[in-house]
């Protein structure tokens, strides 16, 4: 379990091809202070667990659907990501709860300077637009964000000049593929409905109470 703050900006200096997937090399400094063998880290979103430790750095293994929903297929050497380390239970939770299950990618359409701010709208599979409000969460590469604007299956998001400045995003062009998770109360929420109706609607839990609720 992550927050989607980014502790660090790694490197991808190293890919070679394993069976039914890649073995990825990220250099880093920040994060290694206390990560061992076994330990999760978030690269641009996607959970990976660390196989080996190096002066500089961690490989991780991606295999089969990592590979397939993420935009880890189309990584080059010297791309630059996001990392965040797993979530402990003594950790402030700044950002929201973010697995590290990518659940789509989606696609940058827009990202400029306005203001003192940065514009950016990324179109997002039809799919997930069920589970994306204005003003609620969302994360992009890793990345926790509050959506601004909703227009159609493209989500509109301010970001302030800190969390442009230390993540990759300040690395990222229009037309860029995104990682893409989405709150995983909201998926929750929608399982307990289709549970609740397929059972007669007696739990009580229902698309009206949760208005009622302010939901």
């Amino acid at each position: 379990m992550f927050t989607g703050l980014i502790e660090e900006v790694g490197t991808l200096t190293h890919s070679r091809s394993i069976n039914g997937g890649k073995r990825l090399l990220v250099s880093a400094q920040k994060i290694l202070d206390g990560t061992r063998v076994d330990d999760s880290i978030a690269v641009n979103g996607v959970c990976l667990t660390v196989t080996e430790l190096t002066d500089g750095g961690f490989w991780v293994d991606a295999v089969g659907e990592t590979l397939n929903k993420t935009t880890i297929k189309n990584w080059r050497l010297g791309e630059k990501v996001n990392l965040e380390r797993a979530l402990r239970l003594s950790d402030r939770l700044g950002g929201h709860l973010v697995q590290g299950h990518v659940n789509a990618v989606g696609r940058t359409t827009r990202l400029e300077k306005m203001g003192e701010n940065y514009w950016w709208e990324v179109e997002v599979p039809q799919t997930l637009v069920k589970y994306v409000i204005a003003e609620g969460s969302i994360a992009l590469d890793g990345i926790s964000l509050t959506v601004a604007r909703l227009n159609g299956n493209r989500v509109g998001l301010s970001i302030i000049p800190h969390t442009y400045r230390h993540t990759a995003l300040r690395f990222h062009q229009v037309g860029a593929m995104v990682n893409i998770e989405v709150d995983v109360i909201a998926r929750y929420v929608e399982r307990l409905l289709q549970f609740d109706n397929k059972n007669g609607g007696t739990g009580g839990l229902s698309e009206d109470w949760l208005k009622r609720m302010g939901f």
